[in-house]
């Protein structure tokens, strides 16, 4: 093993040792001191482990570690890489479960938008404990509450960090699977990064450029760009007060050489790149990555088999291939994470009366609820458009002749007034229509909950809703063997879980 890759493992045995004890994830980090290739994923620390794909990706990362350990007939480690150099806290100062109908109930901490301090730097504000309390009695009364309540309180405390709030959950969770965490933004790790961040800022007008061409190519092609580009900006953020300050990102602000100075957007100073070689030079951890550069570094430190991401993640692969090649790396295999959707006795029964589908989840309130009403025996829309219609359309047309006669000005106004009702009618029949769907409360309130539960907002349930409702009724530990089951590794298909 080489000697950056013995740092790395020493201090990840440093950071792992201080979670909950785990043989498995001592048996990994043993492993990787000894060589073995790692399967990588990672998200930012939101507040009680965020949305629930935090957990759909985590388990992800151990069946994918798991798969090719057998196909290369050697242990491969996964490892939960912690985002902390983002300071986007505002994004994962909250956690969502399911509430009333279709809003869900929102459980937040103060985060102010301008606070641009990496989240490894920040501490959970005094609120969080009133927090959980609020929490435990929106869940009183499942099976479960007491106790997962009991494992966010060990963690999530007042003074204590984001970033070792969440790894002390996730470290729990996954103890018996060994799933081995890693923040990157840890002193003993800053010699290792250095040089990347020395090449992007001595690069950065090449690799921009690289970066543009590839995004022409994804355009030209029907891809979707992710990230865009800006042109000769460093992909690295600056942390000008120190590593502990604000972080800004930078842009050409004129010059040439170690003579090209760079602005810090939204911050107002700027440096020549000279100046910003000898920041680096007394303390690297005075930079941190932007999403593009996060995968370079990632695999500086870690022998990266295999990235699992979410569909944004896998987009910033496709994006930054000439990055790998810039910095002489092999890229790794890049594969989607699970996909679930938790449908539980209830949500079946719901859709079992209404004669819907967890798929049906997706489609417009109005078009389940005419769905659900078909068949009743009630006028439609359409036949109260007929029925209104026919009448002046017989008319108009026993009227031809005389009309005809009196010449083609008369026609044409005939003609618009036929448009005209019809198109009168047609608003009409909306209205009746969307009016007559909902004389049912109950069948209105049915649909709405089943909406809310399985597509929050329009948006798929993992996205939005955290773990501890589900953790309440059914037991976290419960929820994360259950996911861990139904991974089909390197597979996306939607599935759903049926707790």
């Amino acid at each position: 093993m080489g000697s950056s890759h013995a740092v790395v493992a020493d201090v990840l045995a440093t950071q792992n040792a201080r979670l909950a004890p785990s043989p498995a994830r001592d048996r990994n980090l043993d492993a990787l001191r000894g060589g073995a290739a790692a399967v990588v994923t990672g998200q930012q620390v939101g507040l009680f482990l965020g949305p629930l794909f935090t957990i759909y990706k985590a388990a992800s990362a151990i069946r994918a570690a798991s798969a090719l350990a057998a196909r290369r007939g050697a242990p491969v480690v996964p490892v939960f890489w912690l985002q902390t150099e983002d300071h986007d806290l505002p994004e994962i100062a909250s956690c969502a479960v399911p509430g009333q109908l279709d809003a869900p109930r929102v459980f937040a901490l103060p985060a102010s938008p301008d606070d641009r301090v990496s989240l490894a730097h920040l501490t959970l504000p005094a609120e969080v404990e009133p927090c959980i309390d609020e929490l435990a009695d929106d869940l009183a009364g499942h099976s479960f509450t007491a106790s997962h309540i009991a494992r966010l309180r060990r963690h999530y405390r007042a003074g204590a960090g984001w970033a070792a709030a969440f790894a002390g959950v996730v470290g729990e969770l996954f103890a018996d699977e060994g799933l081995v965490v890693m923040d990157a933004r840890d002193p003993a790790l800053g010699e290792l990064v250095r040089p990347v961040h020395h090449r992007a800022l001595r690069d950065a007008e090449v690799i921009s450029r690289a970066l543009e061409l590839r995004s022409e190519e994804l355009l030209a092609g029907g891809a979707r760009v992710q990230v865009h580009v800006r042109p000769g900006a460093p992909l690295a953020f600056h942390h000008p007060a120190g590593r502990e300050g604000p972080r800004y990102r930078l842009e050409p602000a004129g010059g040439e050489g170690d003579g090209a100075r760079f602005a810090e957007v939204g911050g107002g100073a700027t440096h020549s790149r000279a100046e910003l070689f000898a920041a680096l030079e007394r303390d690297p951890l005075c930079f941190s990555t932007s999403a593009l550069l996060r995968p370079i570094v990632q695999d500086t430190l870690l022998p990266t088999a295999a990235y699992v991401g979410g569909p944004a993640e896998v987009a910033y692969f496709r994006q930054i291939e000439p990055l790998y090649r810039h910095f002489d790396m092999p890229m790794p295999q890049v594969a989607a994470r699970a996909r679930f959707r938790i449908v539980d006795g209830a949500c079946r029964r719901r859709c079992e009366r209404l004669g819907l589908s967890a798929d049906d989840s997706g489609k417009s309130e109005d078009e389940l609820l005419s769905r659900c009403r078909s068949g009743e025996g009630r006028m439609t829309a359409a036949e109260l458009e007929r029925r209104l219609l026919e009448p002046l359309a017989a008319a108009a047309d026993a009227l031809a002749p005389e009309l005809a006669a009196a010449g083609p000005e008369v026609v044409r106004r005939m003609e618009r007034t036929r448009a005209g009702v019809a198109h009168a009618v047609g608003k009409l029949a909306g209205c009746y229509e969307r009016a007559a769907l909902r004389r049912d409360s109950d069948l209105v309130d049915s649909v709405r909950h089943l909406r809310g539960f399985l597509q929050p907002g329009g948006v798929p349930q993992e996205r939005v809703f955290g773990l501890p409702y589900f953790a309440a009724r059914f037991g976290d530990r419960e929820i994360v063997e259950r996911v861990i089951a139904a991974v089909e590794p390197f597979d996306s298909t939607l599935r759903d879980l049926h707790p």
